[in-house]
Order: structure tokens, then C-alpha cells, then sequence
């Protein structure tokens, strides 16, 4: 009879052939394409989210430096 190891490699070369005829179709390389550019889409959304609430951080910054110039200014006057 057959071993399991013949059934595995008999089933990785079905396996292969299958996703390689799927590959080739024009409706999965849209899909791909699709699915990429949507991948993309989202880094750039997330990269200008990380933009903006890095602004908003350094605002937050500059406004304390400014208080805290103004607290010494009057503790010195």
C-alpha cells in the first residue's frame, strides 16, 4: 500500500499545481492588487494619524516651556 509520506507528497504537488493555476488567473491578481492597495491606503491614513498627534505633542511641549518661562519671569519681577 501506499505510506503516508507518498499521500503528503502526493498532496503538496495537488496543493502546488492548484495555487499556481490560481496565481495565473486575472481575477486573483486583481484581487491582490486590490487587497495591496487597500494595505497601502491604511499606512498612509496611520502615518498621517502618527503625524498629527505628534503636532499636537510637541504643542503640548512648547505650551509647558512657555508657562514655565512665564512662572519664572513673575517669580523673578
Amino acid at each position: 500500500m501506499f505510506s503516508n509520506k507518498w499521500v503528503a507528497f502526493g498532496v503538496g504537488v495537488a496543493a502546488g499545481v492548484a495555487a499556481v493555476t490560481l496565481i495565473k488567473t486575472p481575477a486573483f491578481k486583481k484581487a491582490c492588487a486590490s487587497v495591496v492597495g487597500k494595505g497601502l491606503q491604511l499606512k498612509d491614513e496611520a502615518a498621517a494619524f502618527a503625524e498629527s498627534v505628534k503636532e499636537d505633542a510637541q504643542d503640548i511641549v512648547a505650551e509647558a516651556k512657555y508657562n514655565n518661562q512665564k512662572k519664572a519671569a513673575a517669580k523673578k519681577a
